[in-house]
């Protein structure tokens, strides 16, 4: 039976740094243990191998997890740099001898989800061997995993609110629909205004995304205190309800159209002198990309081309 000790031993320092990523992450010896495929044991004595191999204290612990010293979120930065740059160097290798394969992780804001299937399926068709997580988060998470390695790319505005130390691709505008019943108030109209939409019950995505953020500034430039009577960070709660003909809500065109809506729902135009926020893909600013990144981002330049030549 192979003791921990000696699992440790043959361990690299890369295994040891991405223990404490991992720990970082999960909060959990136990749970850390797991996402690495060792034991409790095997992954403590690599930590405390680590501490030892830098003369210094990274983890607070006792009984269980607490937290990251000061030295060791400082080496917890430098672990996920090291260790992103041997997952790309190996991806990089394995890609030379046998054509991409491997796991493609992508976040991306709920309103841009409906065309994240554009940028997959041609990729896919390219690329046979890579699998994707999808992930739907807000553009805060966004920018906060691309930082820390967890995701490889994402989906979110571009020119809203800043998107920091990433390098983007455009694809698309977002621009913003009334979507109603056809019974309902404004459900006739061929356009609306901004200051009759926040005359309606609103169900509307929460305050923690940015696209409720900008609905919440075209309401108040016209003199509405935003007050949906409805709010979730889900787009099927809203469509569920929206469904019911007892609420309303504004989504973006491109939503609108992959739904397909039908009788007795109605899509309508609100008129907006405000530009339409830019929606694009963001990947690390770091050289060398991945090569899987690297390829998703000439399918971006693809698609956001194709996208131009439409409007």
């Amino acid at each position: 039976m192979v003791s921990a000790r000696t699992e440790v031993d043959n361990a690299s320092m890369i295994d040891k740094l991405e223990f404490l990523i991992a720990l970082a992450h999960e909060r959990h010896f136990g749970r850390a243990a797991e996402a690495c495929g060792v034991t409790q044991p095997t992954l403590s004595a690599g930590l405390k191998q680590l501490e030892g191999m830098l003369g210094v204290r990274l983890v607070n612990r006792g009984a269980r997890f607490h937290d990251l010293t000061p030295e060791g979120q400082r080496v917890l930065d430098w672990a996920r740099r090291i260790c992103a740059d041997a997952r790309t160097l190996r991806a990089e290798i394995r890609g030379l001898r046998q054509g991409l394969a491997g796991h493609l992780r992508i976040g991306a804001i709920p309103t841009a989800l409906p065309i994240v299937a554009d940028l997959t399926t041609p990729f896919r068709a390219r690329h046979p061997d890579v699998a994707f997580s999808i992930l739907s988060r807000n553009s805060f998470d966004i920018l906060t995993q691309l930082d820390n390695f967890e995701i490889d790319a994402g989906l979110t505005y571009l020119d809203n609110e800043p998107v920091g130390r990433v390098q983007a691709v455009p694809l698309y505008q977002e621009r913003y629909r009334l979507v109603t019943a056809a019974s309902a108030p404004l459900g006739q109209r061929g356009t609306v205004t901004w200051a009759e939409v926040g005359a309606i019950p609103l169900c509307l995505l929460t305050p923690d995304m940015q696209n409720r953020r900008i609905i919440d500034r075209r309401l108040r430039a016209v003199g509405v205190e935003p007050q949906p009577t409805l709010q979730s960070n889900s787009l099927v709660v809203l469509f569920s309800h929206v469904r019911t003909g007892s609420w309303a809500s504004v989504m973006p065109a491109v939503l609108a159209d992959t739904l397909g809506l039908t009788a007795p729902l109605r899509s309508i135009p609100i008129l907006d002198d405000e530009p339409p926020p830019m929606i694009g893909l963001v990947y690390p600013q770091r050289e060398p990309l991945t090569p899987m990144t690297a390829a998703l981002v000439t399918e971006a330049r693809r698609l956001g081309l194709a996208w131009a030549d439409r409007r």
